[in-house]
């Protein structure tokens, strides 16, 4: 078996990297901040940015740099902490929220506009059973999964984009928004919340060590080289997502006029693609949104089947991959609007915990006790990050207003950021005296 890869392979590495974190929400965010930022929205798209590109990247290769996925990176932490949190973490990213949420939003907005008064519940429970019977196919033989997805539909979807994305920069279909209120003072900070929103750093755990099984299954064993192409392929990923983000931002910066006071990102993009493409916008979009889900529901799938095989072994691949399937098209069936109530809370409360995880990871040679380092910063993380979860939810927590950056969502920012400062200074006697000596 061959243990490098050609420069055709790497490519289509990085390709399929950039279509698992590609997913309608990607599109949906950088449009809507661009429109509310107006003027401002140079400023706010160097937030998101930072936030969407940025930690997305630094994540698959902390991966890289840990040697392993999220049961290796929380070593440090007591065995049943780490797997506790490896479990919530997968669970939430796949089966419970994010790979059903792909084809939900497939359906509201690649399927729906089709199909006229055929749509209902019994048309949403045909088309989930159909696109995760697809999404399974596409999932169960990993070993194909850089042809299918990186070579064959990335460019497809890479194609299409580009469309959309050159349309936009040549032929702007309005004039510069007036600039939000919440855009006015901090449009930089605005932009850095956006970015958090696309929570593709939880992503970004399953996909680094979806990509070094990639690696092994085209021959690559040895762990510099799969370090290495994986270093390559986030790059390649990040660069992309960026040029999207930028060419987003721009659709929402000239969408003044397209349409009076857009809800959401899709309704604008909907919106803005029917002016630029005529009657085949919706078709356009429609390719767009669909892949762009698609690619990303295998990668999630596939990331979830191989670590709940590697965690249980007495269950194949196959079967985790089939039975998270099926799950998926159950819980898809909830409708996309009361998917999003309970899972904002939840991906809110967790994604603090997976943040610190990986500033530690990359700091722990710097941690005189490494297992303290861990348990405090990750702790801290969680307490906050519930804090942000309940208020996310709705709940009256007026009583902590009093924590700096509460009223933004960021309550666990500087206390995890003061954990990471004890944890680099806190010294054991014993430590103490093994130094001096």
């Amino acid at each position: 078996m061959k243990q490098t890869m050609t420069r055709a392979d790497l490519l289509g590495l990085g390709f399929m990297t950039f279509a698992f974190f590609l997913g309608a929400g990607n599109i949906i965010f950088p449009p809507m901040a661009g429109y509310l930022a107006g003027e401002n929205m140079s400023f706010a798209m160097l937030g998101f940015l930072i936030t969407a590109v940025g930690l997305p990247l630094a994540t698959l290769l902390s991966v890289a740099f840990a040697g392993g996925g999220l049961l290796t990176m929380t070593r440090m932490l007591p065995a049943w902490a780490g797997t506790s949190i490896a479990i919530a973490t997968y669970i939430i990213i796949g089966p419970a929220f994010a790979t059903p949420r792909t084809g939900l939003v497939t359906y509201e907005m690649a399927v729906k506009p089709f199909i006229g008064s055929f749509d209902g519940q019994l048309m949403l429970t045909l088309f989930s059973v159909a696109y995760f019977a697809l999404t399974l196919f596409l999932s169960l033989n990993q070993g194909k999964l850089l042809d299918a997805v990186g070579k064959v539909l990335t460019p497809i979807l890479v194609l299409l984009l580009a469309v959309l994305g050159i349309a936009v920069l040549v032929a702007p279909q309005g004039s510069v928004p007036s600039v939000a209120p919440e855009y006015l003072g901090h449009p930089v900070v605005k932009g850095l919340l956006e970015g958090y929103n696309t929570m593709d750093t939880f992503g970004a755990l399953m996909f680094g060590m979806l990509i070094i099984d990639v690696l092994k299954s085209r021959g690559v064993s040895n762990v510099i080289q799969q370090t290495r192409y994986l270093a390559v392929a986030s790059v390649i990923a990040a660069s992309g997502l960026a040029l999207v983000y930028i060419a987003l931002f721009q659709l929402g910066g000239t969408a003044g006029g397209v349409m009076t006071n857009p809800q959401n990102g899709g309704e604008l993009v909907a919106a803005y693609v029917a002016m630029l493409f005529g009657p085949m916008g919706s078709v356009v979009l429609a390719g767009i949104v669909g892949l762009a889900c698609l690619t990303t529901s295998v990668g999630l799938t596939s990331a979830c089947a191989d670590f709940f095989h590697t965690l249980w072994p007495r269950f194949s691949y196959k079967q985790c991959a089939a039975a998270i399937a099926v799950l998926c098209a159950i819980v898809a069936n909830v409708g996309l609007t009361q998917l999003l109530v309970i899972s904002i809370p939840v991906l809110v409360a967790i994604y603090p915990v997976v943040v610190a995880l990986v500033a530690v990871t990359f700091m722990r040679e710097w941690f005189f006790n490494q297992g303290m380092a861990f348990r405090l910063v990750l702790g801290v993380a969680l307490l906050f990050g519930c804090f942000d979860g309940i208020k996310a939810a709705g709940v009256d927590l007026s009583v902590l207003s009093f924590l700096p950056l509460f009223d933004l969502g960021l309550a666990w920012l500087l206390p995890t950021l003061a954990a990471i400062v004890v944890s680099l200074l806190w010294r054991l006697p014993e430590q103490s005296a093994l130094s001096a000596e």
